[in-house]
C-alpha cells in the first residue's frame, strides 16, 4: 500500500501501482490515529512499515497539535503510527524501516527544548530530526527485537525531488538553482538501501543498524547517545499520549 499526504498523488500512485492507497496528513496527528485505525481494520499483518515522511519546512510553526512542524512530521507522526500499529506488528514479524539522514551529524537535540523554542533554524531542526530517527530505530530495536520486530534506519542520499520547496532561502536556493545537483541520486537510486533492507532475510541485518548504500554506516555520537534514546522516548510518548 501506499500512503501520502497528498490525495490526488495518492490517487495517482494506487492506480498505476495497482494497490491500496491512503492519504495522511502528519502535520495533524488525529489523521495518524485514523489512519492506524483504518490500516488496523483492513489489514490481518503487516510485513514492512517504511516510515519515509519528512521534509524541512520554513519559517518555524506550530501544529494544530500544538508541535514544532518539522519535529512533528519527521519524528513524532510515525514514532506515534508504529506505537499504535505495534501489536500488529509483533504478530506479524514485522520490520521497521525509518528514512533518516547524514544531515543528522549536525542534529543537536535538547531534551530539556526538544522543539527547539529557542535557537530554531529551519536545517537545525532538519538535522535534529534526522538525529531523533536513528534515536528512535534503537529505541524501538531495544524494545521489540525480542518480540519479533526488526527495525533499522537508513540514508537515502540526497535525492533529486521537490523536497527543498518548502524549506528556507537557501535550501530552496541549493534545489532550485542546482547548487546539489552533483551530489543528487534520483528517487530510484535514494529507494535502493529501503528496497534492500526491506526483502533481506533477518540475519543479514544488524537490528537497530544505520545504513547507507546497503552498508553499515557510523552515526554521530549523539546517535548512540543511550540517554538521547531514553529521553527522546519519553518525551515523544507523553506529547502524542500513548504509555512510555
Amino acid at each position: 500500500m501506499v500512503i501520502g499526504r497528498s490525495p490526488s498523488k495518492v490517487e495517482a500512485v494506487k492506480n498505476e501501482l495497482g494497490v491500496d492507497g491512503y492519504a495522511a496528513d502528519f502535520a495533524r496527528l488525529d489523521d495518524v490515529r485514523q489512519l492506524a485505525a483504518t490500516l488496523r481494520e483492513n489489514y490481518p499483518r503487516i510485513d514492512v512499515l517504511a516510515n519515509n515522511a519528512g521534509g524541512v519546512f520554513s519559517p518555524r510553526t506550530t501544529t494544530v497539535d500544538g508541535h514544532e512542524l518539522t519535529f512533528q512530521v519527521n519524528h513524532l507522526a510515525p514514532f506515534l503510527l508504529t506505537n499504535l500499529l505495534l501489536d500488529l506488528l509483533i504478530t506479524s514479524e514485522a520490520r521497521v524501516i525509518n528514512t533518516a539522514s547524514a544531515a543528522h551529524v549536525a542534529g543537536k537535540l535538547d531534551l530539556a527544548d526538544p522543539e527547539m523554542g529557542a535557537n530554531w533554524s529551519s536545517m537545525r531542526a532538519y538535522s535534529t530530526s534526522k538525529l531523533c530517527n536513528i534515536l528512535f530505530t534503537q529505541g524501538l530495536s531495544q524494545r521489540t527485537t525480542s518480540r519479533g520486530i526488526l527495525t533499522v534506519c537508513f540514508h537515502p542520499g540526497v535525492v533529486a525531488s521537490s523536497f527543498g520547496s518548502t524549506g528556507g532561502r537557501l535550501v530552496k536556493a541549493a534545489y532550485n538553482l542546482g547548487l546539489l545537483k552533483r551530489f543528487m541520486v534520483t528517487p530510484e537510486q535514494g529507494a535502493d538501501t529501503l528496497v534492500w533492507l526491506a526483502t533481506q532475510p533477518d540475519f543479514a541485518i544488524e537490528p537497530g543498524g544505520y545504513y547507507d548504500k546497503r552498508l553499515i554506516a557510523q552515526t554521530s555520537p549523539a546517535a548512540r547517545d543511550q540517554a538521547l534514546v531514553a529521553g527522546l522516548w519519553r518525551y515523544s510518548a507523553k506529547a502524542v499520549g500513548i504509555p512510555r
